[in-house]
């Protein structure tokens, strides 16, 4: 057999299109740009499928890409049309006439019922081959299926509904497995549920569809021939009460809620678009035989399923008395009605027909019509032929439709992405708009569109409409793009212009307060606007002469602010003399030019509201910047203008933590002049180093001299370490300062004394006081009553000196005792020495032959060596190379003296003579060569290289030489 359904290699010679769902709607050219619509291509294209059936089609139905077909009275076929080469034939196996009646397919694809004229049903899986009859379902000719979308899977349907020819709705369920011979049956159970009346008697359910709503409710949508019946309730949760007898259970004691229509056609048939597999419909199609009952689902209302009902009439020709349709299929658009001869689109929007599509009769008539609702196809079939229709951009026009219903909202929905469509939309929408004389929303539509300015313009300007223009050309103003800067400033220009205008007409008129009111909050909201922000700081200058030429003062002062021009705000403020307003304006901008600026003239009106400004700026500011104006206030010498610049350089030194000089200096002539009591402490606080205070020390010494604050000045030469000064300062204050002072040089005993000898001669020969006198001598050990005697008379009594000479004497006396031992203990320790040095002179060590040298290890008596106390022995030329590195430079140059000395000096003679001979030669002429032999042993063997302090030193010397690094690196390698 040739391909059954291969769309590829179908001929476009047999397709044929339905064009665009709705019709073409004329736009006006004037007053806006006129839209070209893009090239238009078909919105349904019919494609026959290229098959030629070996019998007459009885049925079709498809579902999640799955085509199935009853051929003759006892042919399946089945096709997965992702392989469409490979269809699958079964045999119905039926020996009677029965006929198969309708064929129903679940959402899945995977379970397909038959139903025959014989009232029997037969089941079959997508992954079997096997045809089983449904025991239970035996004697009911079923008309519809409502399959549960929410449950249902590929191996099984979950509860689902069934309607009948004799008006009962049954619920079963269906398993897809096989369990053999006595395995169970496919048909879980099936039970009745409810029973249709129309006109007194059962009607046949032509229909069913059932839809799951939120928070656990339930609906079903079961059509009769004149009736649409609705079933809403609650459904029963958990995994054995998923079914719907609580739903039906309801309506058992009244019926449910229903359309009815008095036409019929003998039957009726429901369809739903739903844009998503599994997702919930949006609209529904019911068409009977008064028409076509057309609406939106709304599964959130409490009592009805249906909303925003219509009925469209059939089109002429078709209905129950002439050419009745046959089914129906629903998209998002339009409903397509299948005659015996044709199909016809109509426009749910408009209710038209947009397109006629005529089949061939040789084909024979037209029998049905499916939609695949996973793909969105949609599928006609007569008795000897197959089409497909695809359903391409369906909404891109609906946005004529809607503009020619002034349903501009959804117009521009439709047209988002298309500018020129979206321009057309706006244009009429604002042309609507301004004959409703809702002039704003005018403006707001005309400022989104290309439509020309001028005409726009005069449009709100004859009717003078100010504020539909104004708000016109706010909203062009934000649209603009940075380079237009030309444009900006004339919007901006005009726009000030008309909002000064307007005000300067309404002030005055107490009758238009309010108006005048909203007038200048609108006029403030065009200044202040993020959107604007660029183009009226461009504008700037412009928009402040316009405002200067209107005499608006307030709202200079306001754009000045806006535009952060602070130092134009804070100058109006001050000239005329609010000066709080003038200093709310600073702290909000924050700059510091500006306060050093205004400060001077603020200080003399608000100097306690200007210093809070002051600190709340904190280290934003340089207080050297402001000493002017703080001089300038606190000339006139008043307690409180004193205080408040006291109070801000106290906050400078204490929390700022201030070092610079000028601010201590000012603080130290602030405390001198406004509070003296304050002086000293500060100075304390300073600290008694003379590099660690932060004022000048000579400036703070001539201020507290000045202002006569002697105990300041005490503290001064204290700091400057000018002792005798600050002592002979003191003693004019009071004695106790001058003993502090006194005490301070602890390192020089000699100044302390002298000062202490100041103190007690002015005690004595000033005040005359010999107590007080007593008492210096014993505050201080240095003196002793010998050093003062010689200031009091020569015919003073001797009781007061009585016991100072006393205890003078008695200190005499166990100084000498104390001499007297130390010399003893010196003696002692002078014959432990002679002593110890007489026992070395005696000391020897013993060489052994197998004896070697540490640093080479060869044997000891080869060359000549040393022998240390510690055991460590080393040739003379091996520690002579081991303590050169460790010596100081100065003594590295002596042995290299000593070596080229000793090198130089003859050799000792053998005989005694001749060597007493040599030793005065070498005494005439240098040292001899045992002396220079013992100068060279001093240097290189007082101590062991290995345990003295040389080797301690070289502990963070590297074990390789810096200069040897590379080389010995590269030995390694």
């Amino acid at each position: 057999m040739a391909s059954i359904l291969d769309e590829y290699e179908d001929s476009l010679s047999r397709s044929t299109v339905l064009q665009p769902g709705c019709p073409s709607v004329g736009i006006p050219h004037s007053g806006y740009v006129n839209a070209q619509l893009e090239k238009e291509e078909p919105i349904f294209t019919k494609q026959r499928i290229d098959f030629t059936p070996s019998e007459r089609i009885t049925s079709l139905v498809v579902s999640c890409n799955q085509l199935c077909m009853s051929l003759g009275k006892d042919t399946l076929l089945r096709i997965d049309l992702g392989k469409a080469n490979e269809p699958n034939h079964m045999e119905l196996g039926r020996k009677d006439d029965a006929k198969v009646h309708k064929m129903f397919l679940d959402p899945t694809g995977s379970h397909l019922l038959i139903a025959l004229s014989s009232t029997e049903v037969l089941y079959v899986n997508r992954n079997g081959q096997k045809v089983r009859p449904l025991a239970r379902w035996k004697g009911q000719l079923v008309e519809s299926v409502g399959w549960n979308k929410a449950l249902g899977t590929e191996s099984s349907t979950g509860p689902i509904l069934v309607g009948t020819a004799q008006g009962q709705i049954f619920e079963a369920e269906l398993s897809a497995s096989e369990g053999g011979l006595f395995g169970p049956a496919p048909d879980l159970y099936f039970r009745p549920l409810y029973v249709l009346n129309e006109e007194g008697a059962p009607a046949p359910v032509c229909s069913l569809e059932a839809e799951r709503g939120p928070e656990g409710r339930g609906f079903v949508i079961a059509p009769t021939r004149q009736r649409l019946f609705q079933f809403v309730g609650r459904v029963a949760q958990g995994a054995e009460a998923q079914g719907f007898s609580g739903l039906f259970a309801a309506y058992a004691a009244h019926p449910p809620p229903f359309r009815e229509f008095p036409s019929s056609l003998g039957y009726s048939e429901l369809a739903f678009y739903t844009p998503k597999l599994r997702s919930a419909p949006r609209a529904f199609a019911w068409m009977m035989g008064d028409g076509v009952l057309y609406g939106s689902l709304d599964c959130g209302r409490p009592d009805s399923l249906l909303s925003e009902e219509r009925v469209w009439e059939y089109p002429e020709g078709v209905g129950p008395g002439a050419s009745p349709p046959l089914a129906i299929v629903l998209t998002q658009f339009h409903f397509l009605l299948l005659l015996a001869d044709r199909v016809e689109a109509v426009c749910t929007l408009t209710g038209q027909v947009v397109r006629r599509d005529r089949f061939l009769e040789k084909f024979g008539p037209l029998k049905h019509m499916a939609k695949d609702p996973s793909t969105g196809h949609l599928w006609a079939h007569s008795e000897r032929a197959v089409s497909r229709y695809h359903v391409q951009r369906e909404a891109r026009d609906v946005w004529r439709t809607y503009l020619d219903m002034n349903r501009f909202d959804l117009a521009k929905e439709y047209c988002r992405e298309r500018p020129a469509c979206l321009d057309t939309v706006l244009a009429r929408e604002a042309d609507f708009s301004s004959r409703q004389r809702r002039y704003l929303e005018s403006a707001r539509c005309y400022a989104l569109t290309r439509s020309y300015f001028e005409e726009i313009a005069l449009n709100f300007w004859e009717p003078r409409q100010e504020e539909a223009l104004a708000e016109f050309l706010q909203r062009k103003l934000a649209n603009l793009k940075p380079a237009e800067r030309t444009q900006a400033t004339l919007l901006t220009a005009w726009l000030t212009e008309l909002y000064l205008s307007r005000l300067g007409a309404l002030q005055g008129d107490p009758d238009a307060l309010n108006l005048y009111r909203e007038t200048r909050e609108r006029f403030r909201s065009f200044l202040s606007s993020p959107r604007h922000k660029e183009w009226l700081f461009a504008s700037r200058a412009s928009i402040q002469e316009l405002l200067a030429s209107h005499g608006d003062t307030e709202h200079m002062v306001y754009f000045a602010l806006i535009m952060q021009d602070y130092e134009r705000g804070v100058a109006y403020h001050c000239q005329h003399e609010p000066y709080e307003e003038a200093l709310a304006v600073l702290p909000r901008h924050r700059d510091p030019q500006l306060f050093y600026k205004f400060s001077p003239l603020l200080t003399r009106h608000i100097p306690r509201q200007l210093v809070d400004a002051w600190i709340e700026m904190g280290s934003r500011l340089d207080a050297r910047q402001l000493i002017p104006a703080l001089v300038t206030y606190s000339q006139g010498g008043e307690p409180q203008q004193v205080s408040q610049a006291i109070r801000y350089m106290e906050f400078c030194v204490n929390v700022l933590g201030e070092t610079e000089q000028a601010i201590h200096n000012y603080l130290l002539s602030l405390y001198a002049r406004g509070q003296p009591a304050s002086l000293l402490a500060y100075l304390e606080q300073a600290g008694a180093s003379p590099h660690r205070v932060h004022y000048d020390l000579k400036y703070a010494l001539r201020l507290c001299a000045e202002h006569g604050a002697h105990r300041a000045c005490v503290h001064v030469y204290k700091v400057l370490e000018l002792y005798e000064e600050a002592v002979d300062l003191a003693q004019q204050v009071d004695v106790d300062l001058a003993k502090q002072s006194a005490d301070l040089p602890e390192e020089d005993e000699e100044l302390r004394k002298k000062l202490w000898l100041k103190i007690a001669r002015h005690v004595v020969q000033e005040e005359e006081d010999v107590q007080t006198a007593m008492a210096c001598l014993a505050s201080c050990p240095l003196l002793k009553i010998a050093d003062v005697l010689p200031f009091f008379p020569d015919f003073v009594p001797i009781d007061h000196f009585e016991e100072a000479i006393c205890s003078a004497l008695k200190a005499y006396n166990h100084h000498s005792r104390e001499l007297q031992r130390e010399m003893e203990e010196a003696t002692a320790s002078a014959q432990r020495i002679r002593g110890d040095l007489q026992e070395l002179r005696g000391r020897y060590g013993t060489v052994e032959p197998q004896d070697k040298c540490a640093t080479c290890d060869f044997p000891l008596l080869n060359r000549p060596f040393y022998l240390f106390l510690c055991g460590h022995m080393f040739h003379a030329d091996r520690l002579l190379q081991a303590v050169r590195p460790g010596l100081p430079a100065y003594k590295q140059a002596r042995l290299e003296e000593l070596q080229r000395k000793l090198g130089a000096a003859p050799p000792p003679a053998k005989g005694s003579a001749r060597a007493k001979e040599a030793e005065g030669g070498a005494a005439a002429g240098g040292p001899s060569r045992e002396q220079l032999k013992a100068d060279l042993d001093e240097l290189v063997a007082a101590e062991c290289v290995y345990c003295g302090e040389l080797m301690i030193r070289s502990i963070d010397r590297p074990f390789i030489d810096p200069q040897r690094y590379e080389e010995e690196h590269l030995s390694w390698l």
